[in-house]
C-alpha cells in the first residue's frame, strides 16, 4: 500500500537516490548529498516548528509500505524569494503606433521579473517511474492541496508553481539555446547546476533588465514559452484541476510556465471536509456495491508533525467515515479520531 507522509531525517539516502532520477530541469531535486542534506534538516524543523512558517519546506514522500522503498517525492515551500531572489519572466506587451505612416504593431516581451517574490511553492514533484500507473501521481501531487486545506495559516495568500519547461528528446532547451546562452555562456545543465545550489546573483549581473521583444528570438525558442516539459503535462493538468493557472509568468531559463491561484479558492479549501473515523465495524456498510463502485477519496490525518495522506474507498457520510484497520495503521489513526477527506477528481458541478 502507499502512503504520503512527512519526510523524516532516515530518509536522506532514499532521497538522493530519488533525485538521480531525476534528470536535468528541476533545480530543486538534484543529486547532491549536501544540498540534500541541508534541504531534510530544513522540512524536519519545518514539520516540528521550530524555524518560522516562511522559511519552511515541507517535503513530503510516497513510501510503499510493502516494501519500504520511496516511490515518490514532493514539497511545499513556505516563501520564496525572502532569502535570495526569485526570477521570473513576465511576458507583456509593447504598442509602436504611427498615425502618419498607419502603422500599429503589437509585440509580446519578456520583463525580467521578482513579482512572485513571497509566495508559497508547489515544487520537487516527481514520481518514480515503477509507480507511474493508477492513481498514483494524483495521490503524490494532490496530498499537498489536503495539507494545505488544513493548516492554511501556515502559507501566503498566493501558491505558484513553477513548471518544468520544454525539451527535445536530445536534453536540448530551445529557449534557453535562443536567449540564455548568449548571455550566459555556458551550458543549460550548469546554469541549472548553478541555480540549485543558490548561486544566482549572475542571473542580475548578466541578464538584461530591458525588455526582450519576443519576435527576436528564434522562431523554436518562441514556440515554447509556456510550454511545459513532455513528462511534466500530466502534473499540469492535476494542478489545473485543483484551481492553478497559468498568468504569463515563464522559467528564465527554459520558459516553463509558473501556474499560481490563491490559496482561499483552491478546490481543497472549498471541498474537504473533516470526519471522524467510525468504529472498525462500520466497514462492512462502507464496502456496499455503491461504495465500492464510488470515486476514491483523499484520507489524510490532522497531525502537522506526522502527517500522512492516504487514498481509499471509503464513503464519507455525515460526518463520519469508515476506515479499515490497515487503513488506520497507516494514518496512525484510531476510532473517533478525526481526517480530512477530499474527492480524488473534481466533481463535474463544480467545474
Amino acid at each position: 500500500m502507499l502512503v504520503v507522509r512527512a519526510i523524516k531525517a532516515e530518509d536522506l539516502d532514499a532521497l538522493y537516490v530519488m533525485a538521480t532520477q531525476v534528470g536535468s530541469g528541476m533545480t530543486t531535486l538534484k543529486p547532491d548529498m549536501k544540498m540534500m542534506g541541508d534541504r531534510l534538516n530544513i522540512a524536519v524543523a519545518s514539520f516540528a516548528e521550530t524555524i518560522p512558517p516562511e522559511q519552511r519546506d515541507y517535503m513530503f514522500v510516497m513510501e510503499d509500505t510493502d516494501t519500504g522503498r520511496m516511490a515518490g517525492v514532493c514539497a511545499i515551500k513556505g516563501s520564496v524569494g525572502l532569502t535570495e531572489p526569485f526570477y521570473n519572466y513576465r511576458i507583456g506587451t509593447l504598442v509602436h503606433s504611427s498615425r502618419e505612416l498607419d502603422v500599429f504593431t503589437r509585440m509580446d516581451t519578456l520583463y525580467l521579473s521578482n513579482d512572485l517574490t513571497g509566495s508559497t511553492e508547489l515544487c520537487s514533484l516527481f514520481l518514480h517511474p515503477d509507480y507511474r500507473s493508477g492513481n498514483n501521481g494524483k495521490l503524490l501531487s494532490k496530498s499537498r492541496f489536503l495539507f494545505i486545506a488544513q493548516f492554511p495559516h501556515l502559507f501566503t495568500e498566493k501558491l505558484i508553481a513553477e513548471m518544468r519547461g520544454y525539451q527535445e528528446e536530445s536534453g536540448r532547451s530551445p529557449f534557453y539555446e535562443g536567449l540564455g546562452r548568449h548571455f550566459f555562456k555556458m551550458d543549460f545543465d550548469h546554469v541549472d547546476a548553478l541555480t540549485a545550489v543558490g548561486k544566482k546573483s549572475f542571473i542580475a549581473e548578466l541578464m538584461p533588465r530591458q525588455p526582450l521583444y519576443v519576435d527576436y528570438l528564434p522562431q523554436d525558442a518562441q514556440e515554447v514559452i509556456g510550454k511545459v516539459h513532455t513528462s511534466t503535462a500530466p502534473a499540469r493538468r492535476l494542478l489545473e484541476q485543483e484551481g492553478m493557472y497559468f498568468e504569463g509568468y515563464v522559467d528564465i531559463f527554459d520558459a516553463g510556465p509558473v501556474l499560481q491561484a490563491r490559496v482561499s479558492e483552491l478546490r481543497a479549501m472549498r471541498d474537504s471536509t473533516l470526519a471522524e473515523i467510525g468504529p472498525t465495524t462500520d466497514w462492512e456498510s462502507a464496502c456496499a456495491p455503491e461504495a465500492a463502485a464510488a470515486e476514491p477519496i483523499l484520507v489524510s490525518n490532522t497531525t502537522l508533525k506526522d502527517f500522512r495522506m492516504i487514498l481509499s474507498q471509503a464513503v464519507p457520510v455525515n460526518g463520519t467515515v469508515a476506515l479499515p484497520e490497515a487503513e488506520q495503521q497507516l494514518l496512525r489513526c484510531q476510532s473517533g479520531d478525526t481526517v480530512r477527506t477530499l474527492t480524488l477528481n473534481p466533481r463535474k458541478n463544480n467545474g
